[in-house]
């Protein structure tokens, strides 16, 4: 069995959002983001893979598409492949997401 404390890896830096590695297998890839106030991850597309937000802390502004919703902690939001998606810290304390991706991006990409 795997198994991590995903509550003491989170971590937050200033000069950019982190992303901390929970799970990899062939059929997903599970992270936690972590974002300071103001802090965005970019607008991207993912041509095969499905992206599950789900806010464990704090507040963010997503962006699914032409789509755009505040959501805050207990909330979560499915960005389907081929649609672009980012997401922003838009509240004043720290964001922590946990975020999954099905199937997982070629290891040599990123995410």
């Amino acid at each position: 069995m795997e198994w991590v404390e995903a509550a003491t890896l989170k971590r937050f830096s200033p000069e950019k959002a982190q992303k901390i590695g929970l799970f990899r297998t062939e059929r997903s890839m599970v992270d936690l983001h972590c974002l300071l106030p103001g802090q965005a991850q970019k607008p991207h597309i993912h041509e095969t893979s499905d992206k599950i937000y789900y806010v464990i802390e704090g507040t963010a502004r997503f962006r699914i598409g032409l789509q755009e919703r505040e959501l805050s902690a207990g909330s979560a939001v499915l960005a389907p492949a081929l649609a672009e998606h980012g997401v922003e810290n838009s509240g004043t304390n720290p964001l922590v997401l946990f975020v999954v991706l099905a199937p997982p991006l070629p290891m040599e990409k990123g995410h």
